[in-house]
Formats: structure tokens, C-alpha cells, sequence
């Protein structure tokens, strides 16, 4: 990385003191990891709300996309809304409204509580995404490869921990209790990050993308396909997964260990695919992974239940390392705006991962959960064929 910060010093890019920098980082990271852990953390509630509620598996996919689907598609809307508010501020104001919205949540309001609350937090989980990959690449500018890995992998560490940890609680504390324990970490979060990322300002800075010119427009539009396709394969399996545990013998903090593993093994992927992209190109990359993926996803469906946990760090490492290789790619692909193309990419991935289990949940309801959990399995498989498609638009040490 000790090139990229020579070339962001003899370009002249303005540079904010390195603490200042840490501090942007630090803010964005702690952001990022609080609403990840928010939007996977709902996963461990789903097997409480169908008992309460009685829903289907379809409509279980329909209320986790209440949250998910609004997040995805407010993206743009509030980084565009929000342009003239220091990225700061609009993390702060992000983190509240999604803790008001669990709030909401949590609150004895029934049905209908839970429905609003969900819309609400997805709204305040949309301005994280913008406002803080861009607080960081205009932070770094030139140099902000390393520092928006890690911004990307601080999100799967709340992955990890948070659903982990709420569903150690569930069975000690009611689900609404639980969801009091979340609001009050989203609160001391926001007080946190009143004191971080003072002074950084709302306008992106972030230096443009290299010359690909109208080639890499044509690829942004094929890599944000298969990152939808990316998303909604993660997705659709993490909605049948806590079925899957329980069918399988576990309980509520199995599914959580379950979810943990998961999740770890993802965060871990984001370095291992990093790695594989140095070695491999992109499009090597992600073939492997891929192709991985549909292999291992298929696996948890004939092992017993010690077999699958041992299967599903590996699972979670091609699961969720793939997005590491895709987003990195993004500024390469963007044109001249990279803080829109980060928006629309972020709208892409979240509105397939809000879409896309639906889907699989109304297959499940029509033939059985194995055929759901098959139907995640074959969209990764459909990525294989498609990011050949890429190779042409990426520069020859990218593909």
C-alpha cells in the first residue's frame, strides 16, 4: 500500500492529519459494524416472530424485507438528501433513527408495531452505507483501498457478534427485552461518534476512477449484477439457516453459534478473497468462490448438525468474502462519480437481498425447505457464467 499513499502525495491531494484520518476511520467502522450486526441480528428474531405472529416462510421473507428492502432502496435517496450534512452528523442521525425504529419494534404494538418499526430502522440503516464509505474514501482519497477494506470488514465483525449474541439472550430475556438491549447499544453508539470524525465534511472528495472510460461503465453494470446475485444467495440461505439448525436438533443458541460461525468465517473471507484477487484476478476469484459456495450450501443439507457446524465458517468465507473482491472493484468501474456508483451498488446488493429471499421463501412454501435452500444454492452457480462476462472491462492485473 506504500505506493498508493506516494501517489496520493504527488498528486497534491489536500490530506487531513492522520489522526483525523483515524478518527473518520474509527467512526465509519464503529457506524458500519452497529447497523451489519442490526440488519443480521433480525435473522435470530425470525424463528420467534413466525411462532408469535404465525407466518409463513414467505411471509417471514416479506417482513425481514420491510427492513432490508427499505435500506436498499432509500441508498440514493438519502445520499443525495443528505449531501449538505456533514458525514458525521449523518451517521449520527442514521444510527438513531434505526434504534427508534427497533424501538418501535420492541414496543407492544403488535403486528403492525413490528411492520412500521422495521420500515423505520431500514430508513435510518440507509444513510449508513453513502455516508460512511464515502466518509472514508474522502478521507484518504487516493489511498483509501486498505482503509475501505477495513470499513467493509468492521461490518462483518457486527456480523458476528451481534446475532450471536442476541440469541444467547433470547432464551434468557423476552424478544422484546432483547430488542431494548439493541436500542441502547445503537444509543451509545451515537454518543460515541459525537466525539469522532469532528470536521468531516458532507462533499465528496474522493479522487475519480482511472481512465476506463465507457468500458468500465459497461462492467459496473455487469459487476452490480452480480453482486445482486451475490447478495441474494447469502440472503435466501440466512433466511432458511435457523430452520435448517433446528430441523436439525439445535436450539435458539445453537442457531446463534450457527449464525456466529457463519458470520466469522465471512469476516475471514474478506482477507482470504483479498488475498485470492491478488493470485487468482477477479474474475478467477470469483469463480472459485462461487462455485464453492453452491457446493457447501448444498453440503448443509445432508450433514447432521455437528457436521454442518463445522461446515459453515468454510461457508461463510466464499459466502461473504466474494463482496470483498466486487466492492473493491467498484472504483475502477465507476466513471467519474465513485460516490454514486458506491450508492447504486449498495442500492443493487441490499434491494436483491430484500427481494430475492421472497422468492425463495414462496418456493419453500410451495415444494419444501430443501428446494429453497437448492434455489440459493443454483443463483450462486449463475454467477460462474456471468462474471466471464467481466473479464474485458477490467484493466489486465484486475482480471
Amino acid at each position: 500500500m506504500a505506493s498508493s499513499t506516494g501517489l496520493s502525495a504527488t498528486v497534491g491531494d489536500p490530506s487531513p492529519p492522520a489522526t483525523t484520518k483515524l478518527r473518520s476511520l474509527l467512526a465509519a467502522c464503529l457506524a458500519h459494524a452497529l447497523h451489519d450486526g442490526y440488519t443480521d441480528g433480525l435473522y435470530a428474531f425470525l424463528p420467534v416472530w413466525q411462532a408469535q405472529f404465525g407466518l409463513s416462510y414467505a411471509a417471514l421473507a416479506l417482513i425481514r424485507a420491510l427492513y432490508s428492502g427499505t435500506m436498499g432502496g432509500l441508498q440514493l435517496p438519502a445520499d443525495r438528501l443528505l449531501r449538505g450534512v456533514s458525514a458525521r452528523s449523518a451517521l449520527i442521525l442514521s444510527t438513531l433513527i434505526a434504534s427508534t425504529g427497533l424501538l418501535v419494534v420492541a414496543l407492544p404494538f403488535g403486528f403492525a408495531g413490528l411492520c412500521v418499526g422495521l420500515i423505520v430502522a431500514g430508513a435510518g440503516s440507509s444513510i449508513q452505507h453513502p455516508r460512511g464509505s464515502m466518509l472514508v474514501a474522502d478521507s484518504y482519497g487516493r489511498a483509501s483501498r486498505r482503509p475501505l477494506g477495513i470499513y467493509n470488514f468492521s461490518g462483518d465483525l457486527g456480523k458476528a457478534l451481534l446475532p450471536a449474541l442476541v440469541a444467547v439472550l433470547l432464551p434468557i430475556l423476552a424478544w422484546r427485552a432483547v430488542l431494548g438491549l439493541m436500542v441502547a447499544l445503537g444509543v451509545a453508539v451515537a454518543i460515541a461518534l459525537t466525539s469522532l470524525a469532528r470536521g468531516a465534511t458532507a462533499v465528496g472528495t474522493a479522487a475519480p476512477a482511472g481512465p476506463s472510460g465507457r468500458r468500465g461503465r459497461g462492467g459496473f453494470g455487469v459487476l452490480t449484477a452480480i453482486g445482486a446475485l451475490d447478495t441474494a444467495t447469502r440472503m435466501g440461505y440466512l433466511l432458511f439457516l435457523p430452520f435448517l439448525i433446528h430441523g436439525q436438533g439445535g436450539g435458539s443458541p445453537t442457531v446463534g453459534l450457527a449464525l456466529g460461525l457463519l458470520f466469522i468465517g465471512g469476516a475471514f473471507g474478506k482477507a482470504t478473497c483479498g488475498w485470492l484477487g491478488e493470485r487468482l484476478g477477479v474474475v478467477g476469484t470469483v469463480i472459485v468462490t462461487e462455485a464453492a459456495t453452491a457446493v457447501l450450501i448444498m453440503a448443509t443439507l445432508f450433514t447432521p448438525l455437528m457436521q454442518t457446524l463445522i461446515l459453515l465458517p468454510l461457508l461463510g468465507v466464499v459466502l461473504n468474502g466474494t463482496s470483498s473482491v466486487l466492492y473493491g472493484t467498484v472504483p475502477e468501474l465507476s466513471g467519474a462519480d465513485t460516490g454514486r456508483a458506491f450508492a447504486v451498488f449498495y442500492t443493487s446488493v441490499i434491494g436483491s437481498g430484500g427481494v430475492a429471499p421472497i422468492l425463495y421463501g414462496a418456493i419453500a412454501d410451495h415444494s419444501s425447505q430443501t428446494v429453497g435452500v437448492l434455489a440459493s444454492a443454483a443463483t450462486a452457480a449463475l454467477i460462474v457464467p456471468l462474471v466471464l462476462a467481466l473479464r474485458p472491462h477490467l484493466r489486465g492485473t484486475a482480471a
